[in-house]
């Protein structure tokens, strides 16, 4: 994902965090963020079984899954200012009756991504630098993925969906095997934010639920 803002000399985004819910993080994981060298990383031996936690919620650990990555354009929803939402409602309107889909659906989509929008469930929380600015998304993780309407891949529809966004008979076997399985809290999300103005690249990180 060339999007990304990678420090100098590194060309892997490993996201880790502790599968136990931390009371004092709203009941969530603790997320830690390493930007590391592909070369470096793979120096050593590389473990072919991923290490399993002796003690963790079920909630927060992934089963195996694949990444089909596809690019978009999003357009803020909750970060939208609520005077230009009301000079737009005219046109927000013409969207959703030709496209059967409010704006508020096709701005942003809510499922783990790269870059983009936060998917807020909630009021926009974006996290201030120390260096005084607003970070930036970096990435989400959240425990939804789209299995209905304008954000449903493509490729996962299946050859027998006609009607792009819709379901098929079949479609909730597809739903259910879509993505990492995670909860994480009520079917919440994980939010990065990082600061690629400060030489450290510092971060911070929102729950969302």
């Amino acid at each position: 994902m060339p999007e990304l803002p990678f420090p100098a000399g590194t060309d892997v985004l490993q996201v880790v965090w502790c599968p136990l819910i931390h009371n004092d993080e709203a009941g969530t994981a603790l997320p830690k963020v390493y930007w590391r060298s592909e070369q470096t990383a793979t120096a050593d031996q590389v473990l072919t079984d991923p290490p399993v936690p002796y003690e963790y919620e079920e909630e927060f650990v992934p089963r195996p899954c694949v990444v089909t990555p596809t690019r978009v354009v999003e357009y803020p929803n909750r970060d939208l200012p609520g005077d230009l939402a009301q000079s737009l409602s005219q046109r927000f309107d013409e969207i959703e009756e030709a496209f059967g889909f409010s704006y508020y659906e096709m701005a942003t989509t809510v499922q783990s991504k790269a870059g983009g929008y936060p998917g807020w469930l909630q009021q926009a929380d974006w996290p201030d630098c120390r260096c005084g600015r607003r970070m930036d998304h970096l990435v989400s993780i959240t425990a939804s993925e789209p299995v209905e309407g304008r954000w449903f891949p493509l490729d996962e529809q299946g050859a027998e969906s006609s009607d792009p966004g819709k379901w098929t008979e079949t479609d909730h076997v597809i739903g259910d095997s879509i993505g990492h399985g995670m909860d994480m809290g009520d079917l919440g999300g994980v939010y990065l934010f990082v600061c690629p103005d400060c030489p450290d690249m510092p971060y911070a990180h929102r729950y969302d639920c």
